[in-house]
């Protein structure tokens, strides 16, 4: 189940990543039901969407510690 809320949280991402505020709050979500390992791989998720979309990248702050 878990694996399941990480593919649905990409995809929510990937809709939403016009918005920098919605992208932002997405992410505040996703960091409370992801599990640890989870969280890594979606930075590296959202590193790769910073590259097409650098006004993203204020998101990465939720992901760090």
């Amino acid at each position: 189940m878990a694996r399941a809320m990480f593919e649905y949280t990409k995809e929510v991402l990937k809709k939403v990543s016009f918005d920098v505020a919605l992208f932002t709050k997405e992410v505040q979500k996703a960091t409370k039901f992801l599990l640890p390992y989870e969280l890594e791989e979606l930075k590296d998720f959202i590193l790769n969407l910073v590259q097409i979309n650098p006004e993203l990248k204020p998101s990465l702050y939720y992901l760090e510690g």
